[in-house]
């Protein structure tokens, strides 16, 4: 289904990672015996349908990201490293214009999200493939309120109906540049990008991810992070 279809991955590594309180930007945090971003790019390097990836990281990272993990690791796929924006949306629309004119899908993930497996992204490309824009997430475990200002609870959401977006969030390309530039047109800044599609009235599909699926955050997250690796590794036994 994938044949004869230019996919492209954007991996936004830009992000200030404040709330890890490190010098250092959490893509670039060792998990085991390499950082973050690296096991999130082998997983990409890999995966047999993805034919260019894209790195957006910050603009004082691009040569260490280029020398410490690109090109340390060997990853051939990765085409360019860019510099991103003040925001996640401006990063990534960074990255869709400097896709390869052949796009017909773009993968956009999270640079700090390393245990997405390759099944997952394929199951991602041929939804969008068929849908034209997908969203992978879970379902959500916890009882949901919604409180006002003064953290009054004003109501409690049906949890059968919520689910957590993760990423990779995949999309037919210029369905997501011409959503971008709407967004860019209107002054409105979204938290990920299957509301800027959903903005120009295209319907998201939803597809299962993996709760353990994680972004990593906060300090906590890499000791959930290191366990989930040593799982995996059991796993693989």
């Amino acid at each position: 289904m994938r044949e004869g279809k230019f996919i492209s991955a954007i991996i936004a590594a830009a992000g200030q990672g404040k709330r890890m309180q490190r010098k250092i930007n959490k893509q670039y945090l060792n998990l085991h015996d390499k950082p973050i971003l690296a096991h999130t790019l082998e997983i990409f390097e890999k995966c047999t349908s993805i034919d260019e990836i894209i790195v957006v990281t910050h603009e004082n990272e691009v040569t260490y990201c280029k020398e410490k993990v690109i090109k340390y690791y060997g990853y051939d796929k990765v085409e360019k490293v860019i510099t991103g924006g003040s925001e996640r949306q401006e990063s990534i629309f960074n990255g869709l214009k400097e896709v390869d004119e052949k796009c017909h899908i773009v993968v956009i993930h999270d640079g700090a999200r390393p245990f997405i497996r390759e099944k997952q992204i394929l199951e991602s490309i041929d939804e969008a493939i068929k849908h034209k824009a997908v969203g992978i997430g879970v379902p959500v475990k916890d009882t949901i309120k919604i409180v006002d200002e003064g953290k009054n609870i004003m109501n409690t959401p049906n949890r059968k109906f919520l689910w957590a977006i993760q990423t990779p969030q995949t999309f037919d390309y210029q369905l997501l540049l011409q959503s971008h530039k709407r967004a860019i047109e209107d002054g409105y800044i979204g938290t990920d990008d299957t509301v800027l599609v959903e903005r120009m009235g295209q319907k998201v599909k939803m597809i299962m991810g993996s709760y353990d699926n994680i972004k990593i955050t906060t300090p906590e997250d890499i000791y959930i992070g290191e366990a989930i690796l040593k799982n995996r590794k059991l796993d693989d036994r």
